[in-house]
C-alpha cells in the first residue's frame, strides 16, 4: 500500500511517500481503507520527535474511510485506551500516530472500539477532519469547562482546527461566543460559524477589549486557551469563572497572581483529547443539527503531505488541512 514514512525527525521535507506492507491483522482490531485523512499540529510534534516514535514511522491521528471486513463507512476515534474513568486517561493511554502506524496510509489498523459510524450529510473530508480537534473541543468546553446554554465563552487562536470546532460547538449549545485572533478577516469566518464578535490579540490589553464584549461586560463564564495565555485569560474572566487550558502554542510557561487567583474564586483546567464518553456526546450533539460541519482550510493528495505540513506551520490559514487518498 501507498503511505506517508518519516525515517528521519525534522523538517517536513523528511515525509516520504513510499510503497509499505500492507497492516496485519490483529485480534480486536479492524482495518480501515481510508478516503482522506487530517492534519493536527499534533502532527508537526510528532515528526520532530516529541513524542518518541520508532522510525520508521507513519503519522496521523485523524481519518475517514470504509471498513474492510463490513463494507461500513466510519471515521476513525484517535483516542487509543483512554479506560473507564472520565476524569483523565489511563496510563495507557495515547493518541493514534505517536506509537501505531497512523492515518497517512491507504490503510490503517485501530482497536474495533475505535472506529464510529460516519455521521451523515459529511463529506470524506469533512468525516476525517472532525474527530481530533471536535472530540478535544467537547470535552474542553463542555466536561471540563461544564460550559452551559446562556453563559459565555471566550476562544483564543481563531482559525485553528480546535478553535473553529470550539466556536461552532459552544454556538451550537445557545453560548455566546467571543474570539481572539490575529487578523480580522479571522474574526468575520468565526463570526460565520456562531461567534458574536473577536477581537485582535495583536492589540495592547486585549483581554480588556474582550471582556467588554462579554455580557453585561462583567468577564466570561469560560475561557478555552489553547495557546497558554494564562495570564490574560483569567483577566477575561467573571469571578468564579473558568479557564480551560488545552495547548501551549505559544507559551510553554505561565505566571499569575496567586492573590488575584484565589480573591476571584477562578477555576484553572487541564485537558486533552477525550474519553469515549466525550466521543459519544460529541456525536450525539453533532447529529442534533446545530453543529456547523467541520471548517476546510486546503486539501493536498496523500504524496504532498511534505507540502500540506509546511502550509500548517505558516500559520495563516483558517481550519483543517486534509489529505486525499484517492
Amino acid at each position: 500500500m501507498k503511505a506517508v514514512v518519516l525515517r528521519e525527525f525534522g523538517a517536513a521535507r523528511n515525509l516520504c511517500c513510499e510503497e509499505v506492507p500492507e497492516p496485519e491483522e490483529k485480534s480486536g482490531w479492524v482495518t480501515v481503507k481510508l478516503r482522506a485523512s487530517a492534519l493536527n499540529w499534533h502532527d508537526v510534534l510528532v515528526r520532530e520527535g516529541r513524542y518518541g516514535s520508532r522510525l520508521p514511522h507513519v503519522l496521523g491521528a485523524d481519518g475517514a474511510g470504509t471498513r474492510v471486513d463490513t463494507g461500513e463507512d466510519v471515521l476513525v476515534i484517535p483516542s487509543l485506551w483512554w479506560g473507564d474513568d472520565d476524569s483523565a486517561p489511563g496510563p495507557g493511554w495515547e493518541i493514534l500516530g505517536d506509537h501505531h502506524a497512523g492515518t497517512y496510509a491507504d490503510l490503517v489498523t485501530v482497536p474495533a472500539d475505535c472506529v464510529h459510524p460516519k455521521p451523515a450529510g459529511l463529506s470524506w473530508q469533512q468525516a476525517a477532519a472532525l474527530p481530533l480537534v471536535g472530540l478535544t473541543a467537547y470535552r474542553a468546553l463542555f466536561t471540563r469547562g461544564r460550559l452551559r446554554k446562556g453563559e459565555s465563552v471566550l476562544v483564543l487562536g481563531a482559525g485553528g482546527g480546535v478553535a473553529t470546532s470550539a466556536v461552532s460547538l459552544a454556538a451550537a449549545c445557545g453560548a455566546t461566543v467571543v474570539v481572539t485572533s490575529s487578523s480580522a478577516e479571522k474574526i468575520a469566518k468565526s463570526r460565520e460559524l456562531g461567534a458574536a464578535d473577536g477581537v485582535l490579540y495583536t492589540e495592547t490589553e486585549w483581554w480588556q477589549e474582550a471582556k467588554r464584549l462579554s455580557p453585561h461586560g462583567r468577564g466570561f463564564d469560560v475561557v478555552l486557551d489553547p495557546v497558554g495565555s494564562w495570564q490574560e485569560s483569567v483577566r477575561a474572566l467573571r469571578p468564579g469563572g473558568r479557564v480551560v487550558v488545552l495547548g501551549s502554542s505559544v507559551r510553554t510557561d505561565a505566571m499569575l497572581d496567586v492573590r488575584q487567583f484565589y480573591f476571584g474564586q477562578y477555576d484553572l483546567l487541564g485537558t486533552t483529547m477525550g474519553s469515549p464518553r466525550d466521543f459519544a456526546g460529541l456525536m450525539s450533539l453533532m447529529e442534533s443539527g446545530d453543529v456547523r460541519p467541520p471548517v476546510i482550510d486546503e486539501v493536498f493528495p496523500l504524496d504532498q503531505a511534505a507540502k500540506a505540513h509546511e502550509h500548517l506551520e505558516k500559520g495563516g490559514g483558517f481550519g483543517k488541512v486534509v489529505l486525499t487518498h484517492d
